[in-house]
């Protein structure tokens, strides 16, 4: 008999990290800039990695669950983001499907990524918290699926501009806080 997805390690470890991932994005107006990046650049890489470890899942039954994270939701935490990080949310994007044929960059948002990477552990979350197997392995399988097709990509991206904005030299923000 193999063992339940739901009860392996790597899920447990996945939600786990999914959890302080969505506490953290729900919470970030709790934090100064340079904290908020800090922990984001050191939780991010984990998330990306117990993502990549979910277990492959086989349903018995097309299920679709219930998503939780709404509109209205999503563009709170986009928002949130975008005060916390202010002039710091713009990017340019090297990863977008058009930028092979332009000749301007692309510019992209942090705060944008962070809110696609919340919506699709937001929903994770809320599923596995139903209890019921059949919703919870239908959420690893969503998860998974999503996170190879999408938010991984947004995860990297933002975690790339994240970490410019913690380690840039000439614009500190750990002394720019202490004053």
């Amino acid at each position: 008999m193999t063992e339940n997805p739901i009860y392996k390690k790597n899920t447990l470890e996945f939600v786990t990290v999914a959890l302080e991932y969505c506490s953290l994005i729900e919470t970030s107006r709790e934090y100064h800039l340079f904290d908020f990046v800090d922990k984001m650049t050191k939780l991010l890489p984990l998330l990306y990695l117990k993502a990549t470890l979910l277990p492959e899942v086989s349903l018995e039954e097309d299920i679709q669950p219930e998503l939780t994270v709404t509109e209205d939701m999503y563009e709170s935490v986009r928002f949130r983001m975008a005060e916390l990080l202010a002039d710091k949310d713009t990017y340019l994007e090297t990863f977008h499907p058009d930028m092979q044929y332009s000749d301007t960059p692309i510019a992209a948002f942090i705060s944008e990524n962070l809110a696609d990477v919340y919506q699709d552990t937001g929903n994770f979350i809320s599923l596995f918290r139903q209890g019921n197997e059949e919703v919870m392995t239908a959420a690893i399988e969503l998860c998974r699926n999503n996170f190879r097709d999408y938010w991984g990509q947004q995860l990297l991206n933002a975690l790339k501009a994240l970490h410019n904005i913690r380690y840039n030299q000439e614009d500190n923000l750990e002394t720019e806080e202490n004053k």
